[in-house]
């Protein structure tokens, strides 16, 4: 976009126009891509009965790690196709249609859909994400120092959107239907489509193709890269590596957080009388954003004036330490659920977690997108927008594996009780009777070679062992645990068995209630919060050393920069 250009933008608040027409079309694209991601682990290890897929929890957590890396790792091809082909502009524009589409197709309830859709949201996102985030700092000359103020404004658009659709979509998929929130977010980012079509006279000469552009902009694109910029690069790729640690902990919202606030949160407001979603608890971090957001760029401001240090690489390196440490009060939680035997935690300890997330990302992502475009050269400025949010997804691939280390091995079973026989335990002869899923619940040890599930509840105690059958793996896998445990008989632990009956064996009407083709796992309850304890406190060791790390070479790397961010200029004469 040439000088002349930039001058001649029609303003609002002081920023151009075309910067309030991505800030709508990431506000609903983010509404349509965070709605669906609030849903998304809960509707796939939801039972068939309820209307989800009925996987486990681990493999939940692979696919959302798989996902949500490839969603951000497509960013690289679709920086490429707008450098070399299309330019920023046009792959916004596909993106968007095929996000339209493929939040569309979530819809419709059938496998197909549901991983034709999650394949063409992936490469939606990787055409819009990297560009439109480019597009932003296009509007703006160099050294403009409006330019971080007007990334901060269109973070809070992402926010907005994310902090409606956890709400809305989220609402919608838990209480009425799955595939209604689904259809929900893809109507969200038509809105958000037609808001970019409408917006284009706003944006002219922001995002095009430079291959086509003025003999200026072409020789750029053929121009060597410097030493200077060879150096900035350098710095680039260093500071992709704190961005992996930062979303591989931070990313565990839509995971192992999202689950823990379905199973192990009391959702309870007493004073209202009421029980509210879990994946209401995604909207948290969005609405702290937008309530903080001018606060925490205030204190860096002021910083400033007081002659602190304030790079960008330092601001991220603090946020990584703060974001970290929200998950110290998830270790607390985590020692509240295990006071007692199926125990849940105050919701305040994740809220207060999202806090510290919330400040801690204040700190670091804005100022990170800020950061690539000073210092990435311009005929690379798609392609490195791209590798930061390809960095992005090694975190959210990070945070999925993070998350299946914190589920306790999944030990099978197959239920070989009739019933009449399950029945007094569990007040279910109606469940039973429609072929649905359910959960017992006994206490558990081993004695000898013997393991022993009690249930000293309604109808007297009972050894629920007698209920199910284990193979040769599943038993030494159970027996391991409770050994580990020193699960005895004077030292019991809790076991909660969750059954579901086969697909296929419902289907045949000759089956209908007759309890048999049960099969699920047995979880323990003090080996599982163990687990998750121990996790919660490794993200916070990982993401505090991350930091220091940075801090140490802060010097070092704020060298090879060259100056980049120092560079100011007046954009009044």
């Amino acid at each position: 976009m040439s000088s002349k250009t930039l001058d001649n933008q029609p303003q609002l608040f002081g920023h151009p126009i075309g910067l309030f027409v991505l800030f709508f079309t990431e506000l609903w694209e983010r509404f349509s891509y965070y709605g669906m991601r609030a849903i998304l682990v809960l509707y796939i290890y939801s039972s068939i009965e309820k209307g989800g897929l009925g996987w486990t929890k681990s493999e939940a957590l692979e696919l959302y790690g798989w996902y949500t890396m490839l969603v951000y790792v497509m960013s690289i091809p679709g920086g490429i196709l707008a450098d070399k082909m299309l330019g920023q502009k046009k792959t916004v524009m596909l993106g968007g249609l095929l996000l339209v589409l493929g939040h569309s197709i979530l819809a419709v309830e059938a496998m197909w859909a549901f991983y034709a859709g999650l394949g063409l949201i992936i490469l939606g996102v990787g055409c819009l994400k990297p560009n439109i985030s480019t597009m932003v700092g296009g509007l703006y000359k160099k050294g403009d120092p409006r330019r971080d103020s007007g990334f901060t404004i269109f973070y809070i658009g992402i926010n907005i959107g994310a902090f409606l659709s956890a709400l809305i979509v989220g609402y919608v998929g838990e209480k009425i239907g799955w595939h209604y929130g689904f259809g929900l977010a893809g109507i969200g980012m038509l809105i958000g489509q037609a808001v970019y079509m409408w917006g284009q006279k706003y944006l002219v000469g922001v995002g095009d193709y430079l291959g086509t552009s003025s003999a200026e902009d072409q020789a750029l694109m053929k121009k060597p890269l410097t030493k200077i910029e060879k150096d900035r690069m350098i710095v680039l790729f260093l500071s992709f590596l704190i961005i992996i640690v930062f979303w591989g902990a931070f990313e565990q919202a839509g995971g192992l957080l999202n689950i823990y606030a379905k199973e192990k949160t009391d959702l309870t407001i007493a004073f209202l009388g009421t029980t509210i979603p879990a994946s209401w608890f995604q909207s948290v971090n969005a609405l702290f954003i937008i309530i903080f957001g001018t606060t925490v760029a205030g204190y860096w401001i002021r910083q400033k004036r007081r002659g602190k240090e304030v790079s960008s690489l330092f601001k991220m390196a603090i946020g990584t330490i703060i974001m970290g440490s929200g998950f110290l009060l998830m270790a607390g939680a985590s020692n509240q659920a295990g006071g007692e035997a199926y125990g849940k935690a105050s919701m305040w300890w994740l809220v207060g977690a999202y806090l510290l997330h919330t400040i801690g990302e204040l700190c670091a992502s804005p100022v990170a997108l800020s950061f690539i475009t000073k210092l990435a050269p311009v005929k690379y400025g798609a392609i490195m927008m791209g590798v930061y949010f390809a960095a992005t997804g090694i975190g959210n691939k990070l945070a999925g594996t993070i998350g299946e280390a914190s589920q306790a091995e999944a030990v099978e079973i197959n239920l070989i009780a009739s019933p009449a026989e399950v029945t007094p335990y569990l007040s279910a002869d109606t469940l039973i009777a429609m072929d649905m899923d359910f959960v017992l619940k006994a206490n558990i040890y081993k004695e000898g070679d013997k393991v022993f599930m009690i249930n000293n509840q309604e109808g007297g105690a009972k050894d629920f062992s007698n209920f199910i059958s284990l193979d040769a793996k599943a038993q030494g896998i159970l027996a391991g645990m409770l050994a580990d445990e020193n699960a005895t008989k004077d030292n019991q632990q809790h076991a909660i068995i969750r059954l579901s009956k086969d697909v296929e064996a419902k289907k045949v009407k000759a089956n209908t209630g007759d309890g048999k083709n049960y099969s699920g796992t047995v979880e323990i309850f003090e080996v599982q919060n163990k687990r998750e304890f121990k996790t919660f406190l490794f993200i916070t060791a990982l993401t505090v050393f991350f930091g220091l790390l940075i801090i140490v070479f802060l010097k070092k790397l704020k060298v090879l920069t060259h100056g980049a961010e120092e560079i100011e200029m007046d954009t009044t004469h």
